[in-house]
């Protein structure tokens, strides 16, 4: 089932007749879900973007007449960056709130925490980040992007504009590790090779050795996966030792947390991404979006990233599956949406693949100038191929795991 350009635009705009309805509806007894998203701690600058879309997306759905009758109410828990609350909160909503399904996490670690939990207590679950691909479980939707559909653009990009030897600096959890494999292997395809590697906690802040080895190792550029706010540091120290505009710095990470706002031009000036989104994207359904969430949460409106967008495309993917299902049920919802469901929103439309439990949508890729994304290229409907070559929940809808894929580096 689809969410057309037309029903998004015109969703804020409610006639007069339609507000008996929407009165009973109100009455009504609501259907509750719940999202667990990094509101404190390191992690918020990727929590509170995502949280916001998510609570616009229950909007859009209230305000044309919720579902089955039924508005939509969404229950909140801040895990503070804390993997411990993460689990605690996974349970409580699945138990003590019942919630018809969950949307949360933005590390691969969060996910890894409460996957199982509410797979064990039948609960949907609905990840909607970027993350480095292979998850196969029926229970759950991987929304955001997979390395095959980023990574895979932004190296052979980088290579032929700035040249052959990759410098990776990434997080010392399974995103970094695995996606610094499909570096080496888009990389090697490329006819560019990794001259090194180096895996950083999540609590690093001191860069200066790096940096050192980075500007004796002479790579034509650098591929940073770090995660988190503390290496928001890194940028930092790049820029002030000079580096910046002297070796050039692609990601498949930067942005998710709104550096390049946070950071000065300066320190972000020339970094090269690819994303389902950039809240620059020039259609009119982003404009309107845009202008919806400025309207609901005014000053505290944070840019928007692709992991916050993909926190409204998971509720409306999931609003899609109740529509069709006629029920909030895990398993009428799971075969519902296994049947087709797309949504076409700010991103452009994002396509549910059955057998993965992920999703084929646009990417563009972008380079930061002035603080702001620059759209390079389009690439139309990429789909997740490197989790499709280990996942095929149609013949094994019974698999629970997360498959480490070989990327071939």
């Amino acid at each position: 089932m689809a969410i057309s350009r037309r029903s998004l635009l015109k969703n804020s705009m409610l006639s007069l007749a339609a507000v008996p309805f929407i009165s009973k509806v109100q009455a009504a007894e609501p259907i509750k879900i719940a999202a667990i998203f990094d509101q404190s701690g390191g992690l918020d600058i990727y929590g509170q973007p995502v949280m916001n879309c998510v609570e616009l997306a229950v909007d859009d759905i209230n305000n044309q007449g919720g579902l089955l009758g039924r508005p939509v109410e969404l229950v909140k828990y801040d895990p503070q960056s804390n993997i411990q609350y993460y689990t605690q909160f996974a349970t409580q909503a699945a138990t003590r709130d019942r919630v018809s399904a969950v949307f949360g996490g933005v590390t691969s670690a969060s996910r890894e925490a409460i996957r199982p939990i509410l797979r064990r207590y039948k609960t949907p679950y609905f990840y909607p980040s970027l993350y480095e691909g292979g998850v196969c479980d029926r229970n759950s939707f991987e929304i955001g992007t997979t390395p095959a559909q980023t990574v895979a653009r932004i190296v052979p990009y980088a290579v032929k504009q700035w040249g052959k030897k990759i410098y990776v600096i990434a997080a010392d959890y399974n995103f970094g590790h695995i996606s610094a494999d499909w570096v080496s292997k888009y990389a090697k395809d490329s006819g560019a090779e990794v001259v090194a590697t180096e895996f950083f906690p999540l609590d690093v802040t001191d860069f200066g050795t790096t940096i050192k080895k980075i500007q004796d190792a002479k790579p034509d550029m650098v591929f940073s996966l770090l995660v988190g706010g503390n290496h928001i540091s890194f940028f930092r120290q790049w820029a002030a030792a000079g580096m910046v505009g002297q070796i050039p710095i692609a990601s498949s990470d930067f942005g998710v947390g709104n550096e390049n706002r946070i950071l000065t031009p300066k320190e972000s000036e020339g970094i090269l991404a690819a994303y389902a989104y950039f809240q620059e994207l020039d259609t009119p359904v982003n404009k309107q979006f845009l202008q919806r969430l400025q309207a609901k949460f005014g000053n505290k409106t944070p840019y928007i990233n692709e992991t916050a967008i993909d926190g409204w495309y998971a509720v409306m993917h999931w609003a899609n599956g109740v529509r069709v299902a006629n029920s909030v049920e895990r398993m009428p919802l799971i075969e519902a949406l296994e049947k087709g469901s797309t949504v076409d929103g700010p991103g452009g439309i994002s396509r549910l693949d059955a057998a993965t439990h992920h999703f084929t949508v646009d990417i563009y890729l972008g380079q930061v100038k002035n603080g702001a994304w620059n759209i390079l290229e389009t690439y139309p409907q990429q789909p997740p191929s490197d989790t499709a070559a280990v996942c095929n929940l149609l013949t094994h809808p019974d698999d629970n795991q997360q498959y480490v894929i070989k990327a071939g580096g």
